[in-house]
């Protein structure tokens, strides 16, 4: 018999809208697996089956009745606890909001229900989506972290808990505990999906995107969420890519990271892509040197109130970032706010001879322990950019832990990221 959970989504909503699968056995067989593996993992910040089947079986009945389906009809979907779903707890990662329940659907969450996801539960969250790391472990080895701040959805999806999940980056939140957990994150240009409802730490960087077992299940995400055509990224493309390896900060990286993109490079070039080795203009990696600054503002304007009212039981490790930031010149924030334009600006023409940028996802494999979630040095510059990235997995490091590799290409040009990020996840085998 096949284990539903362990099949990819698009898989799966092929079999739901045929009618071959109902939506209350996927949630079923998902809520199983749930039971097994969650006391050891904890990746749910709440989680309530009740709710989740009745959505389950309410998605069956509109398809008995005829109704269309819509493009995640019946998928069980993981909601990281930054984005508000009607009749669950918004905790956010923090004591300050432990008991809040929303009445409304964050605009995220009310997109994919109306595409026929059934919300499973939410996933947990770092404090407010920044620093202190919450309970979950990583399921490939629980002694290490799974990443964060996405750091349930992630794990969620590589435990089989769900097909779909939302994630959201300001630094590197999606794309490097995808790495860590062995999935594929995706996150889209800025602002491709609204976040109204998200409790939004920086006005410049957040961005909601996916996180999946393989690059088309992310695809199906966003493209039900922004209805734009992302393709087939599982479709054979008529040439192989033009790529720009950009290694990063080789101080930065682990021995297993420096191996892998040497790995990388020539399985893509094996694989018939043209791989330059290069680096990006000091324009452009003069955003990374800014991020800090406006992650750092733009977060302590957006907890004026709980630093005003609960400051206490904000961790000091948050407040050791927030409280300076808060109290420096707002010509600082002017300023590296214009440093993410020019470096925008000059992006895509730094890129321009290249079909995408090929990097690492992630320092090298995830920490030991629970009590960091890992250095996002090699995510940061491309939130920064807005530009869409992929996290895809790429091996085992020395440990047996995930290894990821990450596609990035100029904001605007998805479809091409998620082209090409699944076609070097094939070229490394």
């Amino acid at each position: 018999m096949t284990d539903l959970t362990a099949l990819p989504a698009t898989q799966l909503a092929r079999r739901l809208r045929a009618g071959e699968v109902s939506a209350a056995e996927v949630m079923a067989a998902h809520l199983d697996r749930i039971r097994g593996r969650e006391p050891a993992l904890r990746a749910f910040a709440s989680l309530d089956e009740e709710a989740a089947m009745a959505g389950a079986r309410a998605a069956d009945r509109r398809l008995a009745s005829g109704a269309a389906p819509g493009a995640l009809h019946g998928l069980p979907l993981g909601v990281k606890d930054v984005l508000d779903a009607a009749g669950l707890p918004s905790g956010y990662g923090s004591p300050i909001w432990e008991g809040f329940v929303p009445r409304a659907d964050s605009a995220a969450v009310a997109v994919a229900r109306g595409a026929g996801a059934v919300v499973i539960g939410k996933t947990v969250t770092t404090e407010f989506a920044t620093r202190r790391p919450g309970p979950t472990a990583n399921p490939v080895n629980p002694a290490h972290t799974p990443g964060g701040s996405s750091s349930g959805s992630a794990a969620g999806v590589a435990a089989g808990f769900f097909p779909l999940a939302f994630g959201t980056q300001t630094a590197g939140s999606i794309l490097r505990p995808a790495a860590f957990c062995g999935v594929v994150g995706y996150m889209p240009t800025h602002g491709a999906i609204h976040r109204a409802g998200m409790k939004v730490m920086s006005e410049t960087l957040d961005t909601i995107g996916a996180l999946a077992r393989t690059v088309a299940d992310c695809a199906l995400l966003v493209g039900a969420m922004t209805r734009a055509d992302l393709g087939d990224p599982e479709a054979r493309p008529e040439r192989a890519p033009r790529l720009l390896l950009v290694p990063g900060d080789a101080a930065q990286a682990a021995p297993e990271t420096l191996a892998l993109m040497e790995r990388a490079a020539e399985a893509a070039a094996r694989a018939g892509a043209t791989v330059t080795r290069g680096e990006l203009p000091a324009a452009v990696t003069a955003a990374a040197a800014a991020h800090p600054v406006v992650m750092n503002m733009e977060s302590a304007q957006a907890l004026a109130w709980e630093l005003a009212h609960h400051r206490e039981a904000i961790s000091e490790v948050l407040r050791e970032k927030l409280e300076p930031a808060a109290a420096l010149p707002a010509a600082a924030l002017a300023e590296a706010r214009e440093a993410f334009a020019r470096a925008r600006a000059a992006f895509p023409a730094a890129i321009a001879g290249f079909d995408a940028v090929l990097t690492s996802a992630a320092p090298g494999e995830a920490p030991e322990g629970l009590g960091w979630t890992g250095d996002p040095a090699f995510n940061l510059l491309w939130t920064a950019l807005g530009a869409p990235a992929v996290s895809v997995p790429a091996g085992l490091g020395p440990r047996g832990l995930p290894l990821g590799v990450q596609v990035v290409a100029a904001p605007g040009r998805d479809r091409e990221a998620l082209r090409w990020a699944e076609w070097m996840r094939q070229a490394l085998g």
